[in-house]
């Protein structure tokens, strides 16, 4: 049992640390860069973790290819990320009052907060640091639609988040993630061996459907949104302009693309099941 003393003392550090977190690390001129480190941190964090969990729990991970430990490890990480991110965005866009709220009188493309700051700061650390592995491991990880694909996400991100322009797009845009779990469960059930399991097919049609919903159908609805919108888009910075409009239709485009390769697998999975 701890003394008055002891106790005391105990809520003095308490006092301190929060002090500290407050008046430092979630300053605002601080939290781009904390938040970005952190969410570096968190990437190893999970990394390690992950590699852990494998050794120790699953016996098929230690008959894996140092790449495939790899890759597994890897996507563990972007599985994190994704859950994180598509989990506020969602809040921030259609829940918080940041953006819809009527108390703001500052147009809706230059709105931001501390939090939705803090939120794409950690993205920023997740994606410099899996755009770190995917170039240092090339192409095991992924190929140059990948590295294309995470460079203009890093750059979009980054820039709202210093700017503080566009991040409600920015959010729109990164909901599209909720996708990514269902991808990187696919690549397990693969590699487990479980590609004519059900759980596989199963999958694949939950892919499909999260992809038709969240990388197709939300950017039309975001797009017609910058469409209503346009003249608070045109307050924004030139590079801001930029990258609202060219940034989300080129990751279309990409997501059409693999979206036309979600069709052709799962015509296949279905047909190998009659």
């Amino acid at each position: 049992m701890m003394d008055s003393k002891e106790i005391m003392a105990l809520k003095s550090y308490q006092n301190q640390a929060n002090l500290f977190v407050k008046e430092y690390l979630l300053a605002d001129p601080l939290v781009p860069y904390t938040s970005v480190i952190g969410g570096i941190a968190a990437s190893k964090m999970v990394y390690d973790l992950t590699h852990l969990i494998g050794s120790n729990s699953f016996k098929s991970y230690s008959s894996f290819s140092k790449l495939q430990r790899i890759e597994w490890n890897n996507r563990a990480i972007s599985t994190i990320h994704a859950i994180f991110i598509t989990t506020m965005a969602l809040y921030l866009v259609f829940c918080s009052n940041l953006f819809s709220g009527k108390q703001y009188t500052e147009p809706i493309t230059v709105r931001s907060s501390t939090l939705s700051t803090f939120v794409l700061g950690v993205s920023v650390g997740y994606f410099i640091a899996d755009i770190g592995m995917i170039c240092w491991y090339f192409p095991c990880l992924g190929g140059y639609e990948y590295v294309i694909h995470h460079l203009l996400s890093l750059v979009a991100v980054a820039y709202s988040m210093l700017s503080g322009e566009g991040q409600l797009y920015t959010f729109m845009v990164l909901i599209s993630e909720t996708t990514t779990p269902g991808i990187n469960l696919r690549w397990y059930l693969d590699t487990a061996g479980m590609k004519r399991s059900k759980a596989y097919l199963i999958n694949g049609v939950v892919i499909f459907i999260a992809w038709l919903v969240a990388r197709i159908l939300l950017f039309i609805y975001m797009f017609y949104h910058v469409y209503l919108h346009f003249d608070q888009v045109e307050q924004m910075q030139n590079f801001g302009q930029i990258l609202v409009l060219v940034v989300p239709l080129v990751l279309s485009v990409m997501n059409l693309v693999w979206f036309a390769k979600i069709i052709k697998g799962l015509r296949k999975t279905l047909a190998k099941t009659q």
